[in-house]
């Protein structure tokens, strides 16, 4: 009976874990091997050059600077949205003034908060860079203009032409692109968050911060761990790399103020027609990703709460 429960088992499980692997597993090893490699990513023809893509990347002043943005975006996004995510679900949800009907409420047409909130979710990545050049052009752009009707003309920056301020402009619309996913996915959870712990701490004296803190926070703690790290991974990926590709000068500048790994892989490979050295940086990334996800689930653990 057990001989056949395993068969059974692993009969199911045969399939999807080949198709893991092969799609997977194997483009992992491939990009390994190819970082010993001179491969231009255009030619069949290569050799092994053992580490020097690996000694090269450690005395590359870009890798070390696009490695410097990405930790910047790695740490700072996963913060700011779901700080602003978690606070933006808690006034949805249990923020609200009391009721007649309800001692525990949302703010008053948090329906349509929801909503709104989500919409840039729609929305194609790509899309939302767009719209965000254009909208900090400096001499047409939306921000500039508002800037001058509030009469600060002399306040006029060149957001996405300024070293100092590039990387800041690239980090809100990551921020204002995703943090409406996250609202809707703390309020579900808080949603099935009974209102009675609310409503005995409410009635104990205790403030919005303090059940905020120490009812909130603790019962979603595997959801917002979850959101750090899929945020870190966003920071590190495709959605990173497209306001980035679309939004700077170069892109990546200007002078590299907002070049990261992702970008910078793309450019070496494709570009520079170098995919072995891109491949070494592909390495790295896979390194600083798996680093991150590793610390957050290590500081992050702490006992599970059921009710």
């Amino acid at each position: 009976m057990q001989h056949g429960k395993y068969r059974f088992i692993v009969g199911f499980l045969v399939v999807p874990l080949a198709l893991y692997a092969v799609f997977v597993i194997w483009p992992f090893i491939q990009a390994i091997y190819y970082s010993f490699t001179d491969w231009t990513g255009l030619s069949p023809d290569f050799k092994m050059v053992g580490f020097s893509n690996y000694t090269r990347m450690l005395k590359d002043d870009i890798f070390w600077k696009s490695l410097q943005h990405s930790v910047i975006l790695v740490l700072v996004l996963p913060l700011v949205t779901l700080s602003l995510a978690l606070f933006f679900a808690f006034m949805l949800n249990v923020g609200g003034r009391r009721r007649k009907n309800a001692a525990v409420s949302g703010v008053r047409g948090s329906g349509f908060y929801k909503i709104a909130y989500f919409f840039p979710q729609v929305l194609s990545i790509v899309i939302v860079a767009l719209l965000f050049q254009f909208a900090y052009n400096p001499r047409s752009g939306m921000v500039n203009s508002a800037l001058k009707g509030i009469g600060l003309d002399s306040v006029q920056p060149d957001w996405l032409g300024d070293p100092s301020l590039a990387l800041i402009c690239v980090m809100v619309v990551l921020v204002w692109s995703t943090v409406g996913f996250f609202v809707v996915l703390f309020s579900a959870g808080m949603a099935s968050i009974p209102k009675d712990f609310y409503e005995a701490a409410l009635l104990d004296g205790a403030s919005r911060v303090t059940t905020f803190f120490k009812i909130t926070v603790p019962l979603l703690w595997d959801t917002i761990q979850s959101g750090w790290v899929y945020m870190g991974i966003l920071a590190l990926g495709v959605e990173a790399f497209t306001a980035v590709q679309v939004m700077t000068v170069g892109p990546g500048g200007p002078d590299y103020a907002t070049s990261i790994l992702p970008l910078y892989v793309y450019q070496t490979a494709f570009r520079d027609g170098q995919a072995g050295y891109a491949t070494t940086i592909g390495v790295g990334l896979f390194v600083v990703t798996m680093a991150f996800a590793a610390v957050v689930m290590r500081l992050g653990r702490r006992d599970r709460l059921e009710f």
